[in-house]
């Protein structure tokens, strides 16, 4: 591969407007296609197969009117009083013109439907009143047919003893008459007071079971109890991931005009959108790296060509993944992974291979040759490293979950794009640039390499001793918080507290409480088709048993489906949709099933938003273990393939896990617990997002690979040319800290940047990627492996021979391409660890097998 890549530099450095103009017909067709095929991103998480999904596909099938998306919109005074009359009239014109947009199935008029709440708890009492004084007059009534009854049963007794006193029956006969219609006609009205009491007993069931649904229900409100705030609803024909983003956006201009008198404030559920990809952080983070380059490099264009470079590679990778959204629905936030990435390997993997060319120049190579031979020597390196990048990401897709392995496609994109802008663009610009690569007192000093100066005595143990402990103890103290680390995904809290969506949160929490912000679907599926009162009666049973449980704010029933099979109640929490107490309500309420009811055993499921983002974060964190064990595994083969040892596999692998403990006890610090939130702009925390972790882990893995590559190789290179295990160590420190170091804070400025962007989704993950490289290049790669190699000594390079045999020699570094490339005549040595002039021929018995065998 090193020789095919030296080619492919020679040809990029002899075609470079070739190579540029291929690029950029590559960019206007990756463009063309966005432009043409890109479809519209979801601004939601979801994951087919949860319980939440499950309850939602079977209500669109068997209770369609109950099922779609619904979000709130808050409307508040602006004197905090009551509405007025006129402010209640915009309010409910502003709902209407709503109510005609394309795919909103309904609206809630807050007002209206208050106001008929109102009107049902009147109606109880009114109605336990009218009941009471018709039992009154029944019972007046039933007394005096009783009356009645007792005075015909007197006078019939009397006819019956003249009877038997002998009076003939013709002499009694009208009166017998007057006795059996005044019989018959007590019978008549006794029926009419049956039916009448048979009525009134069905009507007062029905009361009572409707004064049951309202006392369950007594905690909701639509208007609050001051009357400055009201909440209208919009139900939406799709689930709200599928409805269209316009949709939302005309609904959130439209509130943003605000009304006369009144603040309107959209929630979270309707006002999430596709966060800005690129903002003041970005820029800034940007800069931090541009400063970066140039102290390195100390030219303008030299500091620039990396950047350009990444610029090219995100505007080919980003532009072409999306042409294909279209085809495939993407998240909000599928391609900023991509860009994150695009941004920060590009330039990095560009300043690796331009910085081996600045070298091989100033030890006076040729300009064509130079680009070559960068190109096959870091350039190979550039390969393998950025492909560990690609593993790992694509390693997203066996989680099962269709948005983080598109995620992770989208992301490895990025980086193979990057890395091919890496191997051809920069070759290309190199040549066009020239010598100009370099500032004028190196081309002035070309050749002379006198002033070159290489370790040549190991640490001290007593520091790599001291180093090991502390630096181990500081990041275990750093990981400690991660013990308590929850996941969620965002809600209307975490977004800027300027937002719509902010305001609308606080204001339903303060004014209705926090459960408003977060109501919960419950849906029973009944034993038997119910009618009539036999439906309300087993309504309010679910309905009480639902109630019962702890966390439960209010329960209010939404309705049944046509069959009666289905009921379906609106849960209000009495926490927010992040908070415990509704996590653990939605796993108690799932636990009644099945409930018993007069006709059998109902089974109920919950949905909902707030469901639905308990669903997914727990799917996640169940998959977190696996993905984790598949990349350490894929880890240590990687590395026991490029390295030809066991042990350093294994200490760069626990570094890899230290690292990522710490980054996780950083995230949850901040993000979680609140700490240092005046810095980060956490004004409410909460839990992790869901999927950040299992990000951190792929795109943390690759990385830390890179600068364990770029370091370890060059102390192995080291100790196969003839210096000890411990010089070796920091022969290879030496060689490569500089580059890793610029390239680790490039990558910390741009993650960095997206720390302060206007996504609540986006900041977490910019800071835990930023902070996990920190730790990672800065304690783990720098301090704790070089430690940890010292005190190994040899040791750390043995590998069984029969292993060594059966496994491939990947010349990663391009050793026997410089062999066979010198710079000026002479036994050319790899830059990880140039040996000096007077040093003796590589210690063959020292170094690994493989490579003794390339000697």
């Amino acid at each position: 591969m090193a020789g095919l890549l030296y080619r492919l530099g020679r040809f990029a450095a002899r075609r470079h407007w070739t190579v540029i103009i291929a690029w950029v017909v590559i960019i206007a067709l990756a463009g063309t296609g966005y432009a043409l095929f890109k479809g519209t991103p979801s601004s939601s998480i979801t994951i087919p197969g949860t319980a939440t999904q499950k309850v939602t596909d079977e209500l669109a099938k068997k209770f369609p009117s109950a099922s779609g998306g619904s979000g709130s919109i808050v409307f508040e005074t602006t004197d905090g009083k009551a509405f007025t009359a006129s402010e209640k009239t915009e309010v409910s014109d502003f709902l209407t013109s709503i109510k005609g947009k394309h795919q909103v199935k309904g609206v809630t008029d807050p007002f209206t439907t208050q106001a008929e709440l109102d009107k049902q708890k009147a109606q109880v009492t009114t109605g336990r009143t009218q009941i009471a004084n018709a039992k009154k007059q029944l019972a007046a009534g039933q007394a005096q047919l009783d009356a009645a009854q007792k005075q015909l049963d007197a006078g019939q007794k009397q006819l019956d003893a003249a009877k038997a006193a002998g009076t003939p029956a013709s002499a009694l006969a009208s009166q017998q008459a007057t006795i059996d219609a005044g019989t018959a006609q007590l019978k008549a009205q006794q029926a009419k007071i049956d039916s009448s009491t048979k009525t009134l007993k069905t009507q007062e069931t029905k009361l009572e079971l409707g004064a049951d649904l309202l006392d369950q229900s007594k905690n909701i409100r639509f208007v609050s109890k001051d009357g400055s705030t009201a909440v209208g609803s919009v139900s939406f024909t799709k689930s709200l991931y599928e409805v269209d983003a316009d949709v939302k956006s005309s609904i959130v201009s439209t509130a943003a005009k605000g009304l006369d008198g009144v603040h309107v404030y959209v929630t979270d559920d309707i006002a999430q959108a596709v966060p800005s990809i690129l903002g003041p952080g970005e820029v800034i983070g940007l800069v931090v790296a541009l400063i970066v380059l140039l102290i390195m490099l100390g030219t303008i264009i030299g500091a620039g060509l990396p950047l350009l470079a990444a610029i090219v590679g995100i505007g080919v990778s980003v532009l072409g993944a999306t042409a294909f959204s279209g085809l495939v629905q993407f998240n909000s936030v599928t391609t900023v992974l991509g860009v994150m990435l695009g941004l920060a390997v590009g330039i990095d993997y560009s300043l690796f291979i331009l910085n081996r060319h600045r070298r091989q120049l100033k030890q006076g190579m040729e300009l064509q040759e130079s680009i070559g031979l960068a190109n096959g020597t870091s350039g190979n390196a550039v390969l393998f490293a950025g492909s560990t990048v690609i593993i790992a990401l694509l390693a997203l897709n066996i989680t099962g979950i269709p948005f983080l392995g598109l995620m992770g496609t989208v992301g490895a994109v990025a980086v193979a794009v990057s890395i091919l802008v890496a191997i051809s663009f920069t070759p290309a610009m190199l040549s066009i640039v020239g010598m100009r690569i370099l500032r004028r007192k190196e081309r002035e000093a070309i050749g002379n390499t006198a002033s070159t100066r290489i370790p040549n005595a190991p640490m001290k143990t007593w520091r790599a001793i001291v180093t090991l402990i502390v630096g181990v103890a500081v990041l275990g103290t750093i990981a400690l918080p991660a013990m308590q680390m929850r996941f969620g995904l965002p809600d209307g809290s975490s977004e800027a507290t300027d937002s719509s969506q902010y305001k609308a949160f606080e204001t339903l929490a303060s004014k209705f409480g926090e459960g408003q912000n977060g109501p919960l679907l419950v849906v029973a599926d009944l034993p038997k088709k119910a009618t009539g009162t036999d439906l309300l009666q087993q309504e309010v049973t679910i309905g009480a048993k639902i109630s019962s449980q702890k966390n439960v704010s209010a329960v209010a029933p939404i309705g049944a489906s046509k069959d009666g099979t289905v009921v379906a109640y609106q849960v209000i929490p009495t926490g927010g949709p992040s908070s415990v107490s509704t996590e653990n309500l939605v796993h108690d309420l799932r636990a009644l099933s099945p409930i018993s009811t007069d006709d059998g055993k109902a089974t109920i499921g919950v949905a909902g938003n707030a469901s639905a983002n308990i669903d997914v974060s727990e799917k996640l964190a169940d998959v977190l273990p696996l993905y984790l064990v598949v990349v350490v595994g894929l880890s240590l083969i990687i590395l026991i393939i490029v390295f030809r040892s066991l042990l350093v596999p294994l200490t760069a692998t626990a570094g890899f896990v230290l690292s990522l403990l710490a980054a996780f006890g950083g995230l949850t610090a901040i993000y979680q617990f609140g700490w240092l939130s005046f810095i980060f702009g956490v004004h409410d925390p909460a839990p992790i997002l869901s999927f950040l972790p299992i990000i951190e882990v792929g795109v943390l893995f690759g990385l830390a690979m890179d600068y364990q590559l770029f370091l370890v190789s060059g102390m192995r290179e080291a100790f196969a040319h003839g210096a000890s295990a411990k010089v070796a160590v920091q022969r290879g420190l030496h060689a490569g800290r500089n580059v890793v170091a610029a390239a680790a804070i490039i990558m910390i400025s741009v993650f960095s940047g997206f720390i302060f962007s206007d996504s609540s989704t986006i900041r977490p993950i910019g800071f835990g990627l930023g902070f996990g490289v920190l730790v990672d290049a800065f304690v783990v790669r720098m301090l704790l492996i070089p430690a940890v190699m010292h005190l190994l000594g040899r040791s750390a390079w043995w590998f069984p021979k029969w292993l060594d045999r059966i496994l491939p020699d990947v010349d990663v570094e391009g050793a026997k391409l410089e062999r066979t490339h010198p710079v000026d005549g002479s036994h050319h040595q790899s830059h990880a660890a140039p040996v000096p002039v007077d040093a003796e021929p590589a210690v063959h018995h020292e170094g690994p097998p493989s490579h003794r065998a390339a000697q």
